[in-house]
C-alpha cells in the first residue's frame, strides 16, 4: 500500500513535467482585423505621401531645366534677329557715307609715284673717276641750276654730262608731258666701260700700255613737288 501510495504521489508529481510542449503553448490570440485594416490605410497614405512628395521633386527639378532651355531658345532667337538686322545697319551706315558730301578739309589724293625720265649715255669716252666728281656736283639739283653750271665748267665731261641732261629732258617734254624747268636731278651715276689699250714705244725696244678708259653714265629726272 505504500508503494501504491509512493507510485500514485510520483505520478501527480511527474504529470506536469512529462507534459508535452503542445499541451503546454497558450491560448491562441484572437485576430484583431481592425487594427491591420487600420495599418493597411496608414501604408497606403504613407506610400501616397512618398508619391507625392517624389512627384513634386521632380516637378521642381525640371522646372529649371525647362527655364534653361526657354533662356537658350529666346537667346538663340534674339542672336539671329540681331544677325538679320546687322546687314540692314550696314547697309543703312553706306547709303549715309554716299550722301554726306566731302567736306572741305578732305583733299583728293595725290599720286604716290612720281613719273621718272632715264636717259644713259653709253661708252663715253672719259674716265670713270673724271665724270664721278662732276656728277656729284649735279646731283639733286634743278635742271636750271645745274645746266649753266655744266656750262661754265672747266673739267672735260662736263659737257658730255650736260648734253646727256638736254636729252633727258627733251625725252620727259615729249613722251611724258611735262615741263624742263619744273624737273629735277633725281639720280645720277657713273660706271665703267671697257678699257682700250694703246702702246706707246720705249727705250730699248720696249712698249708700254695706255689705257683708254671709257664710262656708262645715267641720268633720272623727276619733276619737283
Amino acid at each position: 500500500m505504500a508503494d501504491e501510495k509512493n507510485t500514485e504521489k510520483d505520478q501527480a508529481k511527474k504529470p506536469a513535467a512529462r507534459k508535452p510542449a503542445a499541451k503546454k503553448a497558450p491560448a491562441k490570440k484572437k485576430p484583431k482585423p481592425k487594427e491591420t485594416a487600420t495599418k493597411g490605410k496608414g501604408a497606403a497614405e504613407a506610400t501616397s505621401k512618398t508619391a507625392d512628395s517624389k512627384a513634386s521633386e521632380t516637378a521642381t527639378r525640371k522646372a529649371p531645366a525647362k527655364k534653361a532651355a526657354a533662356k537658350t531658345k529666346a537667346a538663340t532667337k534674339d542672336a539671329a534677329a540681331s544677325t538679320a538686322k546687322k546687314p540692314a545697319a550696314k547697309k543703312d551706315t553706306a547709303a549715309k557715307a554716299e550722301t554726306k558730301p566731302r567736306s572741305k578739309k578732305q583733299k583728293p589724293r595725290e599720286p604716290t609715284e612720281r613719273p621718272v625720265v632715264n636717259a644713259r649715255a653709253r661708252f663715253v669716252r672719259v674716265a670713270p673717276r673724271k665724270a664721278r666728281l662732276v656728277a656729284d656736283q649735279v646731283r639733286g639739283l634743278p635742271l636750271e641750276d645745274a645746266l649753266p653750271l655744266l656750262r661754265f665748267s672747266t673739267r672735260g665731261a662736263a659737257q658730255d654730262i650736260r648734253k646727256l641732261l638736254e636729252s633727258a629732258a627733251a625725252n620727259a617734254e615729249t613722251n611724258h608731258d611735262l615741263v624742263a624747268d619744273d624737273l629735277l636731278i633725281k639720280d645720277i651715276h657713273v660706271d665703267e666701260g671697257p678699257t682700250l689699250r694703246r702702246y706707246r714705244p720705249r727705250a730699248l725696244g720696249r712698249a708700254t700700255r695706255i689705257n683708254k678708259r671709257t664710262s656708262h653714265i645715267v641720268v633720272a629726272l623727276t619733276p619737283e613737288d
